[in-house]
């Protein structure tokens, strides 16, 4: 299944970050999602957070510099509902999240 809408936009004025989406709508509806923060920290992008609807439910991973992956279920069983949290979530704190990933980075 192709995405029925798809962009990738800057978050910040310097261009290191950025949300990327794909969505997937059935009937009118989202169907499922992919909603990510992506940083460019030390001469690559990183994806540091993402919330998507793969495994038939809608969650949040919070990947860690190391590899590890932190997968936290929304409490959303609509998932226009997730989709809109997800991206007003990654639009507010993408700051937050990029700082605590270079926190971690420096252990």
């Amino acid at each position: 299944m192709s995405p029925e809408f798809e962009f990738l936009n800057s978050l910040s004025e310097e261009g290191g970050d950025r949300i990327r989406v794909e969505a997937f709508k059935e009937r009118g509806y989202i169907a499922g999602f992919v909603v990510q923060y992506e940083a460019f920290i030390k001469g690559r992008w990183r994806v540091v957070v993402r919330y998507d609807t793969h495994h038939g439910f809608a969650h949040k991973d919070i990947l860690h510099p190391n590899g590890r992956k932190e997968k936290q279920p929304l409490p959303y069983q609509d998932y226009n509902a997730a989709f809109t949290f997800a991206v007003n979530d990654i639009k507010t704190l993408w700051r937050w999240y990029r700082h605590g990933y270079e926190m971690e980075m420096k252990k």
